[in-house]
């Protein structure tokens, strides 16, 4: 029987970065720069690949509306494995026309916080 092979810490991702679109509204922003969000993700993403899209769900508006957001993985740097101790940061990328309205905590819309 083949063991797994061991898992090093040069698997390990130092620095994953993270984009959103930039018409993410500021609470959605607050909602995925938030630690407790970082640490839900280093808890719940097994490795960090360029170009992978994480659809992430970060939170319910007053009225019951759902914030979905597309996470892109931008760069990583180490291996691809994402650990307790690896960083993650944002860039924020072009618009993508993400819905969400002010049902997700934001005055009049994502596109206008």
């Amino acid at each position: 029987m083949e063991s797994a092979p061991e898992r090093t810490a040069g698997d390990v991702a130092t620095r994953v970065v993270l984009s959103y679109p930039e018409d993410l509204s500021r609470w959605g922003r607050f909602q995925v720069e938030k630690p407790s969000f970082q640490a839900f993700l280093r808890k719940t993403r097994d490795e960090a690949r360029e170009g992978d899209v994480w659809e992430e769900f970060v939170g319910v508006g007053c009225c019951g509306n759902t914030l979905d957001v597309p996470l892109r993985v931008e760069r990583v740097e180490g291996g691809p494995r994402v650990g307790g101790e690896t960083a993650i940061e944002y860039d924020v990328r072009e618009a993508c026309d993400l819905q969400g309205s002010w049902r997700v905590q934001s005055e009049g819309g994502p596109s206008r916080a």
